[in-house]
């Protein structure tokens, strides 16, 4: 029978406002969850540690925690998994980043909740209500099948980057239910929706580092929602409106051009406001050649890639 060695987060605010780690060792059987050894240490070692959890099945999302620096859901990640993947016999577990710990596991996430309320996830159709029910095509429903599989367990706020930056950003969840809806031939709002979601700390603030897509245990990919919230918006007329949906239009206009990005293209497409005011540091950067050429350059195969983008355009 194998045994574990479980170093765990500890915080008890009713004893102490002080943060610290306890190991506990187990002997287990070999197909153990996370979820299940936490629980046996609840039960047989210490009664005082605090985990949140309800369904047991990956359905909930309630138990999301961190094992060895990884988000998981923890019902459905086996202790033995963990033991492989990571080459240790000492799991750690740690509650979900990016949320103020209320006690040992158990974070507040009302911050998340509200994140998700922002973005409005409900049908709002246009016109009266019919009879019986608005019907939807299967081909319909498929473009946002995908979206709709999110059981909310915030693994995915938990590996953020642009949440750790900006604790105001909305949140691969949220926008994600956000697309779910704008992309529901049902909802009449979609004008308002992409308004909404291009907004400060909205779309345009996703540093990309598909961590979202990497940790989320129902295969979601909220960062491809993300993407295709941006296509949306230039659908829908925001893309002179935004700094971020220039800053994006810079980067199609230089691959459209040039073949490659053209870094002096950003400032004045993104801020052309701010342009002026960036130009001495520009050519403090030119002088002490930390600047790449203003001269517009172009790739050898520039057709090549305009070919691959109108492609990709028509497939989309």
């Amino acid at each position: 029978m194998p045994a574990t060695t479980f170093d765990i987060f500890r915080y008890q605010p009713d004893v102490s406002d002080q943060q610290y780690r306890q190991s506990f060792d187990l002997e287990h059987e070999e197909d153990l969850t996370v979820l299940d050894a936490i629980l046996r240490l609840q039960n047989e070692q210490d009664g005082t540690l605090a985990v949140r959890y309800s369904c047991r099945s990956a359905i909930c999302g309630s138990c999301a925690c961190k094992t060895n620096g990884k988000t998981v859901l923890a019902c459905m990640t086996q202790v033995e998994d963990v033991k492989k993947e990571f080459e240790a016999e000492t799991i750690s577990v740690d509650p979900i980043g990016n949320f103020r710990p209320l006690k040992d596991l158990i974070v507040d996430m009302d911050p998340f909740w509200d994140k998700f309320k922002s973005v409005k996830p409900y049908l709002i159709p246009d016109g009266p209500a019919p009879e019986r029910e608005r019907i939807v095509s299967k081909e319909a429903m498929e473009k946002v099948f995908r979206e709709s599989a999110c059981i909310l367990c915030a693994a995915c706020y938990s590996e953020c980057n642009s949440l750790a930056a900006d604790s105001e950003f909305v949140g691969p969840a949220a926008l994600a239910r956000g697309f779910r809806f704008a992309a529901d031939e049902r909802d009449g709002q979609r004008k308002q929706r992409a308004k909404l979601y291009t907004g400060q700390h909205g779309v345009w603030d996703c540093t990309r580092c598909m961590y979202c897509n990497e940790r989320c245990p129902k295969g979601v990919n909220p960062r491809d929602a993300i993407e295709k919230l941006g296509g949306i918006a230039f659908q829908e007329g925001r893309g002179l409106k935004d700094p971020g949906a220039r800053h994006a239009a810079a980067f199609l206009l230089s691959m459209r051009t040039g073949g490659k990005l053209n870094e002096t293209a950003l400032v004045p497409i993104s801020q052309p406001l701010k342009a002026p005011f960036d130009l001495p540091f520009a050519l403090k950067m030119l002088k002490h050649g930390k600047a790449p050429s203003p001269i517009p350059h172009r790739i050898k195969k520039l057709k090549e890639v305009q070919r691959l983008m109108m492609n990709v355009k028509e497939t989309i």
